[in-house]
């Protein structure tokens, strides 16, 4: 079953595109900008995506604290 995707809104960031996160099902949306790839992260607590919204760098937070903590999937 395909993933319903939340509101997307776009970023300022130099490696990340836009984000979305849908609170019901704890599933993060991140798409890069380079690669233009995006990927769905499971089970992401909400605090988590608020700190990721408030990060002065989204793609260091993706790479250090979203990266290899949680399930994913390319879309």
């Amino acid at each position: 079953m395909p993933d319903s995707l939340p509101s997307i809104q776009r970023i300022q960031s130099s490696s990340v595109d836009a984000i979305g996160y849908d609170p019901a099902s704890g599933k993060l949306y991140v798409r890069f900008i380079g690669s233009g790839h995006a990927y769905v992260y499971r089970d992401v607590p909400e605090t988590v995506y608020q700190s990721l919204m408030g990060a002065e760098s989204k793609g260091r937070f993706v790479n250090e604290r979203i990266k290899g903590a949680y399930e994913y999937r390319r879309l």
